[in-house]
């Protein structure tokens, strides 16, 4: 066996190993780690709070598995949810080729400030972020001085409960669409 093939082999090992989801989850599943992680990211972060009074629907996403050895690529599983209420189901889906090296799992969440933003997320047919209208992604710096008078965009994105390592850099293309979960 070559050392690319015995590299490859442990690098998908880590990834089965760090990821506690290897299949798709069940709505009601999806459902509650996006609601729990929502409620943390609102406790701890004054900015997501703001956003959030405002927003007329949010796209949780509680766990990211993203890896990578030259090629990698992330997954996930979220809710929208509007008004309180899930009304539909999303994956998170990205590959990239680059200096990259490392595996990590995060979360994140975008809020929709008014009904244009979240209707894109509907007319599009797998919506790409950074090709979606106004998307702002919000660092843990700015997150402490975001209010909803300085929020002068549609669409914010915060990520949260980042664990692992991922260094490098890379060409990435993140995919957000609706899927049906069991």
């Amino acid at each position: 066996m070559s050392i690319r093939v015995l590299v490859t082999l442990a690098f998908c090992a880590a990834v089965v190993a760090f990821s506690d989801t290897s299949a798709a989850e069940d709505a009601a599943t999806i459902e509650q780690k996006s609601r729990a992680a929502l409620a943390s990211l609102l406790k701890q972060s004054p900015g997501a709070a703001a956003i959030a009074k405002e927003s007329v629907g949010t796209l949780v996403f509680p766990e990211v598995v993203k890896g990578g050895l030259i090629i990698g690529g992330l997954y996930g599983e979220g809710a929208l949810l509007e008004s309180h209420k899930v009304t539909g189901y999303y994956e998170t889906v990205a590959a990239s080729i680059g200096l990259q090296a490392g595996i990590q799992k995060f979360g994140y969440a975008v809020f929709f400030l008014d009904q244009g933003s979240l209707g894109y997320l509907d007319r599009s047919d797998g919506w790409e972020i950074g090709t979606a209208p106004s998307v702002v992604v919000v660092d843990s710096g700015a997150a402490g001085k975001l209010t909803t008078t300085s929020a002068r965009e549609r669409i914010y994105v915060f990520f949260f409960d980042q664990k692992g390592l991922m260094a490098g850099l890379g060409i990435e293309g993140t995919k957000i669409s609706e899927f049906k979960p069991e």
